[in-house]
């Protein structure tokens, strides 16, 4: 990127970079922490004080210049630098204003690193709307949530899912009587709010209901609102506090939200709303309007955004409701990946369309669902073309299941990674509170019968999806001894999968899935 200063957190970040930087010629190292700096570096006190007194204009500066340079996760292979223009930012800022109308002195929790281009851009927006910012992190998360009680967020859904699966912990862990008791009022909120969402058109798998469906939707919403509300004041209102209580909107994206996810979070009253870009856009170009709140869906276009579904071999247009290639159009766009034209070339058309290289469709409502990415897709050597996010998405709803990652390239049927859920095993007595997971998955691994169990356990969550087909069985698993983590290099810094960095790591236990 040719940068010539540098930022970082520590001094212990720095050592590690220091043997890679020494021949960038770098004019300034910057220290965040308030360590004492060696020579030649400068405190970030130290910085502000040598530029208070200088002119930051600079009239040189229009909206098609670049801004920043941010580098992709990698998750689809090697990271490649996005230019981004003043003006793609400027618009995302005035776009978002569209969505959310935070008011000055608001509260808005942020755990997202501020690199992230998504983070980064929601902070531009909520600052130009005078509101309060706080930074939080996985250890102070909880605490925050209830001590700050922010009205706004911004998180990716694996911070959603492991708030569900301590909510789900804690209740295990209460008498049975009790447990019942939520799990009644939880089926009864399941039951209103999906009638709810047919009476609204919000079905994402029956958008547009008959006369007859909405007058069965209304009996059934009328018959559990009552219900519903008593849980909400015996049970949800409880859950709502413990996120502080005051949470009007959260927006999430980076990823999908499974479906159970969506179900759980609506029914208790967190209002999500999922969104959809890439580094490429700034990041935003599609997201859930909170009059509109499709769940399972990724939002309408932001203002100025065209969406085309096009055949992926042809490029042809696809008419709505048809899966295919998601290409966007708008001045969120990037200028191109930085001194890599060919890379350019490849999802840039002189048209302006760029290619998302993901697969969804749209709805008559200019909803989009995005399914999968092209490059996941897993064909069977039958030819049937799976995607494995969504199946992947239903598995998680398994409270034995932490993570999981679905093989099967030109075999003959599915198999999966699985990371087992180490306190739900505990409580359901398969394992002992202090056994490590890799002893667990071990073990259990030679157990016939349990390994029968959990594809008993993923078959009812497959079988249950709408769509099903037999071909998204999942007939093969192997248990993996360690999580997937940004640690071991398994997952991005924004928690998703690097799935050609697991295939290449467990190809053996792969391979040994298919005999």
């Amino acid at each position: 990127s040719e940068s010539r200063a540098l930022v970082v957190e520590n001094l212990k970040t720095y050592r590690k970079l220091q043997p890679e930087v020494e021949g960038f010629n770098l004019k300034a190292i910057v220290l965040l922490s308030d360590e004492e700096p060696p020579a030649g570096l400068h405190t970030f006190q130290q910085v502000l004080t040598l530029g208070a007194s200088r002119d930051l204009g600079n009239p040189d500066i229009r909206r098609d210049s670049p801004a920043t340079i941010i580098y992709t996760s990698g998750t689809s292979g090697q990271p490649k630098g996005v230019v981004l223009s003043h003006g793609n930012l400027l618009y995302e800022i005035g776009a978002a204003r569209t969505v959310l109308k935070p008011q000055p002195g608001d509260r808005v929790l942020s755990i997202l690193p501020t690199w992230h281009s998504y983070e980064r851009t929601f902070e531009y927006f909520i600052l130009t709307c005078g509101c309060t910012q706080i930074y939080t992190n996985l250890k102070n998360l909880k605490k925050d949530l209830k001590t700050r009680q922010p009205q706004f967020m911004v998180a990716v859904p694996r911070l959603w899912e492991s708030i569900y699966e301590a909510i789900q912990a804690q209740l295990r862990e209460q008498p049975v009587a009790k447990q019942r008791l939520v799990r009644f009022f939880l089926a009864v909120g399941d039951r209103f709010i999906k009638a709810r969402r047919v009476w609204q058109g919000l079905d994402l798998n029956n958008l547009e209901p008959s006369l007859g469906q909405k007058i069965g939707a209304a009996l059934t919403a009328f018959l559990t609102w009552l219900p519903y509300r008593l849980g909400d004041r015996l049970v949800f209102r409880k859950i709502r506090e413990a996120t502080g209580g005051k949470l009007k909107y959260v927006v999430t994206g980076g990823g999908s939200i499974a479906e159970a996810l969506e179900d759980f979070y609506e029914l208790v009253g967190i209002e999500l709303l999922g969104g959809y870009g890439l580094t490429e856009t700034a990041p935003i170009t599609h997201v859930r309007r909170p009059r509109r709140n499709l769940r399972g869906g990724d939002g309408q276009p932001f203002p100025l955004t065209e969406t085309r579904i096009v055949d992926p071999e042809t490029h042809r247009d696809l008419p709505p409701g048809q899966q295919g290639l998601v290409w966007i159009r708008g001045p969120q766009v990037m200028q191109g990946y930085y001194r890599n034209p060919e890379a350019t070339g490849k999802v840039l058309n002189p048209e302006g369309w760029f290619n998302t290289g993901d697969l969804g469709w749209v709805s008559t409502q200019q909803d989009l669902v995005i399914t999968g990415r092209a490059k996941d897709t897993i064909v069977l050597s039958n030819g049937e073309n799976i995607e494995p996010q969504p199946l992947e998405d239903v598995c998680l709803a398994s409270p034995f299941i932490d993570q999981i990652v679905l093989v099967g390239q030109d075999q003959k049927y599915l198999g999966a990674l699985v990371v087992l859920n180490l306190p739900a095993l505990v409580a359901a007595g398969l394992a002992a509170p202090e056994e490590p997971l890799a002893e667990v998955s071990a073990r259990l691994q030679q157990d016939p019968q349990e390994i029968a169990r959990l594809r008993q356990e993923l078959d009812r969550a497959v079988k249950n999806r709408p769509g099903y087909r037999p071909d998204d069985q999942i007939k093969a698993i192997h248990l993996l001894a360690e999580p997937l983590n940004i640690e071991n290099g398994l997952l991005t810094q924004t928690f998703k999968i690097r799935r050609n960095v697991v295939f290449e790591r467990y190809q053996a236990e792969i391979r040994a899935l298919y005999p």
